[in-house]
């Protein structure tokens, strides 16, 4: 097989939270029927700003509803696609403080808060075991 045949990996572009409650916790999601726990969030549908996209998501998979100016933006962040085998996941990502309760809805099936110094023994997406928690954990020591 020459190298021109094998085929660039599909881009997903997705608006992710990381989303910390009161007490210093993240909160992760799981959707119906995946084995891996990610950042709450989903794809950016054609000419949304990523911070729409990520308020719509979080209203839709978990009634939680933000003002989009109280998003702060981190950074992009690539990783191989959790759900979706030969697709990378493109997000932009946002840290959200949140201090109401959250209900899964649409395709999420289970939330976990976990604290993020850990991995709360879950299976998690390679976007937020490998990237996303590292970043959070080293931003968090900087600021100790």
């Amino acid at each position: 097989m020459s190298l021109s045949s094998v085929a660039a990996p599909s881009i997903i572009r997705i608006a992710a939270a990381l989303l910390i409650g009161a007490d210093g916790q993240t909160l992760l999601v799981r959707k119906r029927g995946t084995q891996a726990f990610m950042q709450p969030g989903g794809k950016i549908e054609a000419g949304e700003q990523p911070v729409h996209a990520l308020a719509r998501e979080l209203e839709e998979e978990l009634g939680l509803r933000i003002d989009p100016a109280q998003a702060r933006y981190l950074q992009q962040f690539s990783a191989p696609a959790a759900n979706e085998p030969g697709h990378v996941v493109e997000a932009e990502v946002f840290l959200v403080h949140i201090h109401s309760p959250v209900t899964p809805a649409a395709e999420i099936e289970e939330v976990r808060w976990i604290d993020p110094a850990g991995d709360g023994d879950l299976f998690l997406a390679p976007l937020t075991r490998d990237l996303i928690l590292p970043f959070y954990r080293k931003a968090r020591a900087g600021h100790a």
